[in-house]
């Protein structure tokens, strides 16, 4: 997986809630994370987006079992992206009160050599979607997306054995596996929307297990990684 890589390549990462809070060592690895991105971030321009994981579905289950619509659930799903995303720029050294709530907020957020951290903007926009927004905007050369697998799959690798691992595919080849409709919280291995921005702006998508730090590091800089490559051209 080689690629032509100039260091003043602008990036967009979007990380999984499910990533930055499993309930596992979070403070430890969201510490980790903050150091490799800043560590980063002198090679590369980068732009990141929190996803809301297991907080947010928590949420939208008990606004559903309170009668809530979706656009509630979605509301709810949004406020704890933005939360995840506080906490990743606390640790990155400035947690804001407010994280940027629209691509125009975050695009007059962003300074040389700051690193800025959004969560969702509104609902049906999961925030891969966002990524995708954004990497649109800033004319990104790629997309890095830490999801809680390692590869894109034929199938969901935690209930199908036989799952066979992709290490490179076309966006086209992407958009036939994602799903087809917006859920609130609803996890795929990429939003569809976002795969459309994707190929329309020619941006390709790295995706890679966001708890490998070391792995992700490589994605963000273009160098050969484990994961797949989603080549957009």
């Amino acid at each position: 997986m080689l690629w032509k890589v100039s260091l003043t390549d602008k990036v967009v990462v979007s990380i999984g809630g499910s990533i930055l809070i499993p309930g596992d060592r979070d403070a430890e690895f969201i510490s980790k994370l903050a150091s490799m991105l800043k560590e980063a971030s002198g090679k590369v321009e980068l732009s990141v987006v929190v996803g809301g994981g297991k907080t947010a579905r928590y949420y939208a289950d008990v606004s559903a079992s309170l009668g809530g619509s979706m656009y509630d659930q979605d509301i709810l799903g949004i406020e704890a992206t933005r939360m995840n995303a506080q906490l990743l720029a606390l640790a990155l050294g400035e947690m804001p009160e407010k994280v940027p709530e629209t691509v125009e907020q975050f695009a007059a957020a962003c300074k040389p050599g700051k690193i800025t951290v959004m969560g969702g903007t509104e609902p049906g926009h999961t925030t891969d979607a966002v990524s995708a927004m954004i990497a649109r905007e800033f004319k990104a050369d790629r997309i890095v997306n830490a999801t809680s697998v390692d590869a894109v799959y034929t199938d969901d690798p935690r209930k199908n054995p036989n799952a066979k691992r992709i290490e490179r595919m076309t966006v086209k080849e992407l958009g036939d596996i994602v799903y087809k409709e917006h859920g609130a919280s609803k996890s795929s291995v990429f939003d569809p929307m976002g795969v459309q921005i994707a190929t329309e702006s020619h941006i390709d998508i790295m995706m890679v297990d966001g708890r490998n730090i070391e792995e992700l590091k490589k994605a963000i800089l273009g160098q050969p990684f484990s994961g797949t490559f989603v080549d957009s051209h």
